[in-house]
């Protein structure tokens, strides 16, 4: 099998600017959010360090992009035209994959003005339209994505998927294992328990997880964390790999982590898969891009 080579990135947080809310958009939680775009996350996130993470990637002639959630920051329709535009900028629409974020879901938006203009990044293999999960083969590796982000109260952070998306995600992981695909798992919000606060948490990251113990999955993609990590979460088969990346835009502003990446590496070895995960990004603002470290997985197939 030729290898697969795939980029993990996340939480863009493309500037705010021009955008403000206006009239009674500032009737919603939208107001507290600008007000700490305008405090602290304006400084934290900046479009040159993002533009050198991709950089970074296209030199690595990746076969897909992967990316977990949060272009927008506070779901204003400009927003939603800039993501677009940036999307396209990354690549075809069948060679990236996109989840929606918390804050691409702060306040609901019509589809048309707001999600709608990312569908094609969000579009299984023979759907016509947006539905959660989705599911897109590229070679021997099955993207599935699902969407964590949803409405909540001000200074509230959480993701939920709900009782029909988890049915449908259920069916789909074990038809994928039954193929002999790669299963990665797109979803915004971390699976495991302590990546993040009860505040931001998946509020029913249990039964994703009781989930994923019967049906398996071979690798978690995850962000909204703003920090690196890797954790495990029981499966049929034993421990699935859960990675979280920080914000692709990040500076490293106070005590945030600056700007990640992963560089994915999916092979087989025998019978059982072999992944290797190559961490890259920047020690400092006014560093470059480079190999931070990484790790080598060998994990079992479905039989």
């Amino acid at each position: 099998m030729q290898p697969f080579r795939f980029a993990h990135l996340s939480d863009p947080h493309l500037p705010l600017e021009p955008d403000r809310p206006k009239g009674l958009e500032w009737l919603s939680k939208r107001t507290l959010s600008y007000q700490s775009w305008q405090r602290k996350r304006r400084h934290a996130h900046t479009p040159a360090m993002l533009a050198a993470i991709l950089a970074d990637i296209r030199t690595q002639r990746v076969d897909h992009w992967a990316v977990t959630g949060d272009i927008a920051n506070i779901s204003l329709p400009g927003e939603f035209r800039r993501g677009a535009e940036w999307l396209r900028n990354l690549g075809a629409a069948r060679d990236v994959s996109y989840v929606p974020g918390n804050h691409d879901a702060m306040v609901p938006v019509p589809f048309a003005d707001g999600l709608g203009l990312w569908a094609d990044y969000m579009t299984g293999d023979g759907q016509g339209a947006v539905a959660f999960p989705y599911l897109r083969q590229r070679g021997p590796v099955a993207f599935i994505g699902a969407n964590s982000g949803v409405p909540t109260a001000p200074l509230l952070a959480q993701g939920h998927l709900g009782r029909e998306q988890m049915q449908r995600l259920g069916d789909m992981l074990a038809d994928a294992g039954r193929r002999g695909l790669f299963r990665v798992l797109m979803v915004h919000h971390p699976v495991a328990d302590g990546v993040v606060s009860s505040r931001k948490g998946l509020t029913d990251r249990r039964d994703l997880r009781d989930l994923l113990s019967r049906t398996g999955a071979e690798l978690l993609l995850h962000g909204h964390a703003h920090v690196a990590n890797l954790s495990m979460v029981k499966g049929p088969l034993g421990p699935i790999p859960s990675l979280t990346a920080p914000s692709a835009s990040a500076i490293g502003y106070r005590h945030d982590m600056p700007a990640r990446w992963h560089l994915v590496t999916v092979d087989t070895d025998g019978p059982d898969w072999r992944v290797q995960v190559e961490v890259r990004g920047v020690e400092r603002r006014d560093a470059p891009v480079t190999a931070l470290g990484g790790w080598s997985l060998r994990l079992p197939a479905m039989p």
